[in-house]
This record gives C-alpha cells, sequence and structure tokens, in this order.
C-alpha cells in the first residue's frame, strides 16, 4: 500500500512539473509574441490557441498536487470552530463530494476523449488540432484528483473512529 501511495506522489509531483514547465512557456511564448507583434509587426499566430489549450492542462495536471499541499479553497471560519472529531467527519464528507465529483469528471471526459478520438474531430482554428489531444487531459488529471480524494477520505476516516484522536491539523 505504501508503495502504491509513493507511485501517486510520484505522478502528482510529474503531473504538477509539466503544469508548471508548460504555464513558463505560454509566459514565454505571451512575451514573445508581445515582441513580435508590436516590435516587428510579424504576430505569432499560434500563441493565442496554445495558450488557451495550455490553460485546461495546466488546470488538470497541477489540481491533484494542490490538493495533496492544502492549496484549495476552504471556509476556516466554519472548520476552526468545531471539534477534532467533527473536522474529521466534515473532511471525510467534504474529501467524499470531491470523489463524487473527480469521478464524474473522469467518466465524462473519457467518454468525450475516446468519441472525439473515434470521430476525428479536431478543433476547427489555425493549428487544427486534433479535439481528443485538447481532452485526454481531462480524465487523466480527474483520475488522479479521485485517487487523492480517495486517499484524503480514508485517512479521515481513520482518524475520526479512531479512539485516541490527535490534534488536527488542517485539511
Amino acid at each position: 500500500m505504501e508503495l502504491m501511495a509513493r507511485i501517486l506522489d510520484f505522478i502528482e509531483d510529474l503531473f504538477a512539473f509539466l503544469a508548471i514547465s508548460i504555464l513558463l512557456f505560454i509566459s514565454a511564448s505571451v512575451c514573445l509574441e508581445v515582441v513580435m507583434r508590436y516590435g516587428f509587426n510579424d504576430p505569432l499566430i499560434w500563441v493565442v490557441e496554445i495558450s488557451e489549450s495550455a490553460l485546461l492542462y495546466i488546470t488538470f495536471l497541477g489540481a491533484a498536487w494542490v490538493l495533496r499541499n492544502n492549496g484549495h479553497v476552504r471556509i476556516d471560519i466554519l472548520v476552526d470552530r468545531v471539534s477534532s472529531r467533527l473536522k474529521y467527519k466534515l473532511g471525510f464528507i467534504t474529501s467524499t463530494i470531491g470523489l463524487t465529483v473527480s469521478i464524474i469528471f473522469t467518466i465524462w471526459g473519457g467518454i468525450t476523449t475516446w468519441d472525439h478520438f473515434l470521430r476525428g474531430l479536431y478543433k476547427p482554428t489555425v493549428l487544427e488540432i486534433p479535439s481528443w489531444l485538447l481532452l485526454i487531459v481531462i480524465p487523466l488529471g480527474s483520475l488522479l484528483v479521485a485517487t487523492r480524494f480517495f486517499r484524503q477520505a480514508l485517512s479521515y476516516w481513520q482518524k475520526y473512529s479512531s479512539k485516541n484522536l490527535v490534534s488536527f491539523k488542517g485539511y
């Protein structure tokens, strides 16, 4: 079980690294586009399209890592005022809801991506990128988020069920 957890953590780190790399690439591309457009009157036609697609990739590649590192939005005003036992119960409930939504995204994203692949659909733009290449990150990222929510829900359940409650350090 610990080996599987380390593998999942590695994949989360890898996806986060890819998200950061994509962010750096589009930042440099946009700067280059500004220089080319206003400095040389020769714009790069691919920058806007790639940047739009990259934002989708950044979101889904980085979501599980952000969840692992407690970077998502949460309501501290409520959580800070309840007992440790209730915090674990609320954590379990919210993790289960997140797991459910992530599974729905994984299934929907997988079906849609496969459908677009089979039909040979593409985004009708300058680059004409096959749409399945844009969509594939949705089921992959959502599956990784689902595994993180599952692990989180399991951890909260174990803490909630434990007779020896330790102090709560946050989600």
